[in-house]
Parts: structure tokens; sequence; C-alpha cells
């Protein structure tokens, strides 16, 4: 990820959105390094998302230089885990089943979701398909527009065809808006009728994804047909 660019890692790993400090709350965060306990004494934590290829002693050093790890204590150092998961457009159907063989079916990470959320999600669905096919029903997929679908329309047909490369290899993603298909009508305007821009734009964009989402997952949970509410 740094070979990308120097603020390549403050949208990952260290993206400081969505923090506040009640303190000062006019100050944003340029970056943050989260920590999370691991064990329940309170004395081991776990820097999250740091996984890397620098050498020990480089990482020592480089840690150490975050404001507050000065005097750190390193009980384990990072490396690169590795992600392993399958070709699902290629092996799975819309349903998680493997269409070589339909007697197996796919969830979780192997998939090729990032996240905990998402791998449980996936297994979530997977779930729900197999309890319906055992009650006699067809499974219902849930709308692509409600982050289920979105996710499992990207694992299950996530081969981008490009004009001049053909099918782009399919590679593993946490949900994200850019998933979901595009609004019948973006927001123009704002509650007291005054016309969005810039960032007031894209949030009110990503305001009525959401409204649209919610509404669709609840008929699809009832059973209705999902009809879009924007």
């Amino acid at each position: 990820m740094a070979e990308r660019g120097r603020e390549t890692l403050r949208h990952g790993p260290m993206k400081p959105f969505g923090l506040t400090n009640p303190h000062r709350p006019e100050h944003k965060p340029y970056a943050v390094v989260q920590l999370r306990q691991d064990n329940r004494l309170g004395t081991l934590f776990n820097i999250v998302g740091f996984q890397t290829k620098l050498k020990h002693a480089e990482q020592v050093r480089t840690f150490r230089t975050i404001p507050g790890l000065a005097k750190a204590e390193f009980a384990r150092l990072g490396g690169l885990h590795r992600n392993t998961f399958i070709n699902s457009p290629k092996l799975l159907n819309g349903t998680l089943r493997m269409r070589a063989d339909p007697r197996l079916r796919f969830a979780g990470q192997i998939t090729g979701c990032e996240g905990y959320v998402e791998s449980a999600a996936m297994g979530l669905l997977a779930g729900r398909f197999a309890a319906a096919e055992r009650l006699g029903t067809d499974p219902m997929p849930p709308p692509p527009t409600t982050a289920h679908g979105a996710l499992l329309a990207h694992i299950t047909g996530g081969h981008i065809e490009t004009i001049d490369a053909g099918p782009r290899s399919f590679q593993p993603m946490n949900v994200n808006f850019g998933l979901f298909p595009p609004l019948a009508r973006t927001p123009t305007k704002g509650v007291d009728g005054s016309r969005l821009r810039g960032s007031a734009k894209a949030e009110a964009k990503k305001r009525a994804l959401c409204a649209r989402a919610l509404h669709d997952l609840g008929n699809w949970l009832s059973g209705r047909l999902p009809i879009a509410a924007e």
C-alpha cells in the first residue's frame, strides 16, 4: 500500500474518518493508529492493519516514532498474512453453490470478501439459501441495492469487462458504495431547498443509497419484491 503513495495508508488502515476529539471537536485527526486490546489484563494491544514486509529492526524504529509508543515493548512484530480465496465468479452461482458440484456451497472470506462483517454476511446468506432449499422453496438472493446483495453480486459476477483487456481478474472486496447500482435520481437539493455541492452532495447521495437499501432489505426479508425508495 505504501508503494502507491504517501497518502495511501491514511485512507486505509490509518483512516481517521468518523473519529472526533470531544475536547477539541473542531480538530480533525490527519491519520490514526488503532490499538485493540488483546488480553483481559489490558497489557497487550494489537496495532490494527499493520501487516508489513519491513524487517524487524525497522519496524521497531518506525513504530516508536508514533506518539505514545516511544517506549513500547513489542511482544510480536508484524508480517503479511495470506488471503486465500477462490475465483467465485467462475466457480459459484448466485446462491454460492459450486457450479461443477452443486452439493457444495461456499461461505465467508474464501468466497472473495474482505472483513469480519462481510464474511459473516456471506455465511448468513449461505445458511439462508441452504435452509430455503431444505424447506423446498427457491432461495431468493437479496437485491443488489442492499449491502448483502451488492457484495453477493460482486462475488458471483465480479469480473469486470473492460473494453480492451477482456475480463479483469477477480479480487476480494469490502462492501462499499461503489458496488451499489446507481440511483435513479441523485439528490441535488437539501431539505432547505438549497443546491447541494461538493461533500454535501456526496453525503446526500450516500444517505439516499442507504435509505433505498434499508427499504429494499425490508421488502426482501418480508418476501415482497423490492421497490426502490429514493
